[in-house]
């Protein structure tokens, strides 16, 4: 069983800076996607950012546009850890982020969703 447990949420000033973690417990043959998404109250969740993996092993980063510039994500190979820095947070970066992972759990196996349940970040003064 694959089990993903996001850290670092909090209470922040706008202007402020957080980072995310997350963590990959189980076994995972292999990666394709690990991706954060957010979602504010009453409204629907929505991709932040992701790594997915290119032809070659290497793995592309891309953000949503409102956060571009101020957001980003990066991996730890080793440790099957995703994080999210969050730099210059505005109030309405406020929202519960969960972790999400695309992976294949045996050699040939379908890939299958994997998430956390979710870290509440909040910004304001």
């Amino acid at each position: 069983q694959v089990q993903l447990v996001e850290s670092g949420g909090g209470l922040v000033q706008p202007g402020g800076s957080l980072r995310l973690s997350c963590a990959a417990s189980g076994y995972i043959f292999s990666i394709q996607t690990m991706a954060w998404y957010r979602q504010a109250p009453g409204k629907q969740r929505e991709l932040v950012a992701a790594l997915t993996r290119s032809v070659s092993t290497n793995y592309a980063d891309s953000y949503a546009d409102s956060v571009k510039g101020r957001f980003t994500i990066s991996r730890d190979n080793a440790q099957n850890t995703v994080s999210l820095q969050m730099n210059s947070l505005k109030p309405e970066d406020t929202a519960v982020y969960y972790c999400q992972l695309r992976a294949q759990r045996y050699s040939g196996s379908y890939p299958a969703d994997y998430w956390g349940r979710g870290t509440l970040v909040t910004v304001s003064s």
